[in-house]
């Protein structure tokens, strides 16, 4: 995907540049893509001048790290009682485009059904909440997957930033366009990336962003369908429903079914 360095910026806000750390600027940059990639196929309009989207970002009530669906104004169809993970790609994290070509690589590469189950859910969580979105994926899904999946959905965050020549994943050179050479990520993600690297799961973290480098292609449609059996199998979908299972993380399930509701 080709990114205009002068459109993402100006995204950016007057100002707001200089006040985010190198994580931030990342993080945004992500952002910017999924959204370009989700909106692909949207209804065209005439594209927004940098003047208009600069007043569009000043305009703008919400916090940068609040989640697609607390940022959307279409209207969302009510989730089911019994909410599957299925019912929610469907109904929350569509067009999902990002994670769906994700998971497409690893299935077409051959790579473990477990790799291709993370890689469908590792960015899902940012319908939810931006802010460190490996973290809160890892604790999203933790109630339901092998430890192994959400411990690299967790992890993957930090290894964007470093490349493993023995995996093929390169320093993304997007990073060295838009934010310069010197790019340095925030002491936190350095530590977690520390970790993970010496940990016997890192590669179930590494394949993760080995396949986030495949999942920004225009043009490329991709179905739930091929991944239904592989959720049946590695999904451990609770009988009373998604959000209503008294899980750790049940809470965030209903926050996601009805991101409209004050209380």
């Amino acid at each position: 995907m080709e990114v205009d360095r002068r459109a993402f910026l100006a995204t950016l806000g007057v100002g707001a540049l200089e006040r985010m750390s190198p994580e931030d600027k990342a993080e945004e940059l992500e952002h910017y893509m999924i959204h370009m990639l989700e909106e692909e196929h949207a209804e065209e309009e005439a594209p927004l001048s940098e003047e208009e989207l600069e007043e569009q970002e000043q305009e703008r009530t919400a916090r940068r790290g609040t989640g697609s669906l607390f940022t959307s104004t279409r209207e969302l169809e009510p989730i089911p009682l019994n909410a599957t993970l299925e019912d929610f790609f469907r109904l929350r994290f569509a067009p999902a485009r990002h994670v769906l070509q994700s998971a497409n690589h690893a299935l077409q590469t051959g790579q473990p059904e477990r790799t291709i189950l993370a890689c469908l859910l590792h960015d899902t969580v940012q319908n939810l909440i931006k802010v460190d979105h490996g973290y809160w994926g890892a604790q999203l899904f933790a109630p339901y997957v092998d430890e192994r999946v959400s411990w690299g959905i967790q992890y993957h965050q930090a290894l964007r930033f470093y490349p493993d020549e023995s995996t093929g994943y390169e320093y993304p050179e997007m990073y060295n366009r838009i934010f310069g050479e010197d790019y340095v990520p925030e002491p936190y993600i350095a530590e977690a990336y520390k970790y993970c690297r010496a940990h016997k799961w890192y590669m179930e973290s590494r394949l993760i962003t080995v396949n986030d480098t495949y999942a920004f292609q225009d043009g490329v449609d991709v179905t739930i369908e091929p991944f239904i059996d592989i959720i049946g199998r590695h999904f451990k979908q609770p009988k009373e429903g998604l959000g209503n299972d008294n899980s750790p993380t049940a809470h965030m399930w209903r926050t996601m079914a009805n991101p409209d509701r004050p209380l």
